[in-house]
């Protein structure tokens, strides 16, 4: 008997009962539903929710397999087993053992986040008697990519059910949730247990085993070493290709526009959220950069590194373009209009780099400002609407006069 028959087998017995809805996920996760829309459509389209989570997902793994080599290099570069890669190419970067160490730290990072989470929606699908929704198979894959390596996979599942419990579910589920899931966890971890979510001890594996000790590893971030006014010992180009310490998917900034391209050919990513949220990102940069040439800053020993960093550099440290990409397009959470899109995207931009410059003790301000804005998008999306409807009764007026 095939696996296709031996569930729709399962689906049948326990059809009607509270377990139905399970069974139906299971069945479905490989197959395409048996029903489909015959009459009373105005729209006919071949894609569905998971074909366009599946996409989503897809435009992630080149971050996910990097990330994977980047551990491991990063690790065995702190203890020093391994010379500079020397760029994106180089031959100590993409070797078999950085593979299996990254492996070994991320992949546990991607099967907690999976397991907890759909644990969750399936509970809950169960006991509120409607079909698992295929949302968090994007946030799944999100949550792994947006952590230090080594964060205790406890920690990683506590967080996950609160942020599936209580940025989505509540809310009514897949399609209702006013917060993105994804940063609701990330925020979650960074309150909760800020020391496992900054300094320079927990970017690289192995060094919150080794503080302390006369070998202790610095694994200090890009944003870290310029809010405390340190030199960075990265170029242009390994902070563009990701060969720096950070969040496991974060620093690729070549492969997340791999993976912004995707998305907006595929009109699954709003090309406009992604073009205004840097936009924003870059205006607060000059007007910054602007602040300090004009010397209006005299002590220099608070806000100046991140300030003095030319405009452009903000979008190759830090994750603001990984969160622009992946986080600020989330359909759900996001301006459904496109002005509104305009707005909304700016202002996530803006307000990023305005709290890395002001927030010296954790320098990245992207969920932050993204999860303010998604509170906001409705309003900013009610004040777009309600503007064109003033201007069409204006006009309204005017052939009726």
């Amino acid at each position: 008997m095939s696996l296709k028959s031996s569930l729709h087998n399962l689906k049948e017995k326990y059809k009607g009962t509270k377990m139905a809805p399970a069974f139906n996920a299971l069945h479905t996760f490989l197959y395409l539903p048996n029903m489909t829309t015959e009459n009373g459509t105005h729209i006919k389209a071949a894609d569905d929710l998971k074909r366009t989570m599946n996409i989503v997902i897809l435009a992630l793994v080149p971050c996910l397999i990097f990330g994977m080599f980047n551990a491991g290099y990063q690790h065995y570069l702190a203890l020093g087993d391994i010379e500079s890669a020397k760029g994106f190419l180089g031959a100590s970067f993409w070797t078999l053992d950085n593979l299996i160490i990254g492996a070994w730290t991320v992949l546990p990072l991607v099967a907690v986040s999976y397991g907890v989470g759909l644990g969750v929606e399936f509970l809950f699908a169960v006991i509120k008697g409607h079909e698992v929704e295929e949302g968090y198979l994007v946030t799944g894959m999100l949550v792994p990519l947006i952590v230090p390596v080594d964060i205790p996979l406890w920690m990683l599942a506590t967080a996950v059910i609160f942020g599936v419990v209580i940025g989505k579910e509540v809310f009514g589920g897949t399609g209702m949730n006013i917060l993105n899931p994804a940063l609701t966890i990330r925020a979650f971890l960074f309150f909760a247990y800020p020391t496992w979510m900054s300094g320079d001890k927990v970017w690289v594996h192995g060094a919150v085993e080794r503080a302390g000790t006369p070998d202790a590893i610095s694994g200090e971030t890009i944003l870290g070493s310029f809010a405390q006014n340190q030199s960075v010992a990265y170029d242009y180009w390994d902070m563009f290709w990701g060969i720096i310490p950070g969040s496991v998917g974060e620093t690729s900034k070549f492969l997340i526009i791999i993976g912004a391209l995707i998305l907006i050919f595929t009109k699954i990513g709003s090309w406009r959220i992604i073009a205004s949220t840097l936009i924003g990102a870059l205006s607060m940069g000059l007007i910054f950069n602007g602040v300090v040439d004009a010397g209006w800053i005299t002590d220099t020993s608070k806000f100046y590194g991140l300030m003095s960093v030319p405009f452009w550099q903000h979008l190759i440290i830090g994750s603001i373009l990984f969160g622009a990409v992946y986080m600020a397009t989330d359909p759900v959470t996001a301006s459904q209009t496109n002005k509104g899109k305009w707005i909304y995207g700016f202002l996530i931009g803006f307000l990023s780099i305005m709290i890395r410059v002001f927030n010296p003790a954790y320098p990245e301000g992207v969920f932050l400002a993204i999860l303010l804005m998604n509170v906001f998008a409705p309003t900013i999306d009610h004040y777009v609407v309600q503007g064109n409807v003033k201007r069409r009764m204006k006009r309204l007026k005017v052939k009726t006069a």
